[in-house]
């Protein structure tokens, strides 16, 4: 009888982590960049290939980094909501083209807008790797002093946007 008990028990303590990990909401990960310096990157602008944007280009601003490409399915349905946010000049919004073409992206924005005061392209992959995306669209906040203060994964919705993105940010323009 004992020898059936104690599989029967370990069955249940992992039915049981199975459980509480299916009923997390998988955007409410918490990544181990947020409160860490942003990881520094020096890659070339989607629509200038001969001009550079590195993240200190935006050291002494509140800015979001958006991570978005042409073939990603749910880039699209955010990508009206940073179109209206982009017109509100609120915040600035650099997008990252990330492991894209480069004819495929500057269509895209061509196509549904461009909310970004510029789009940098990461066709390696490698800045997105140093964020620890893993998977587009992915949105971060980062303060004046380059930190990483939040992380959005998944499209930005209104909800996000009203009721974590623009606080965070105006409390870190203040």
């Amino acid at each position: 009888m004992m020898k059936f008990l104690l599989p029967l028990a370990a069955f249940l303590v992992l039915v049981a982590f199975l459980a509480v990990g299916l009923n997390r909401d998988p955007r409410e990960v918490p990544s181990p960049l947020v409160g860490k310096p942003a990881p520094a990157f020096d890659v070339p602008q989607l629509a200038a290939p001969d001009k550079r944007f590195a993240a200190k280009d935006m050291q002494g601003k509140v800015w979001l980094l958006n991570v978005w490409a042409s073939w990603c399915v749910s880039c699209r349905q955010e990508h009206p909501l940073l179109v209206e946010l982009g017109k509100t000049g609120i915040v600035p919004i650099v997008g990252l083209d990330y492991k894209d073409q480069r004819a495929d992206g500057l269509g895209w924005l061509r196509q549904h807008g461009d909310p970004y005061v510029l789009s940098a392209f990461d066709g390696d992959g490698r800045v997105g790797i140093d964020y620890g995306v893993y998977g587009v669209p992915e949105t971060y906040v980062i303060d004046k002093a380059g930190t990483i203060r939040y992380k959005q994964i998944g499209p930005v919705t209104p909800e996000a946007l009203e009721q974590k993105i623009l606080p965070l940010v105006k409390e870190l323009n203040k």
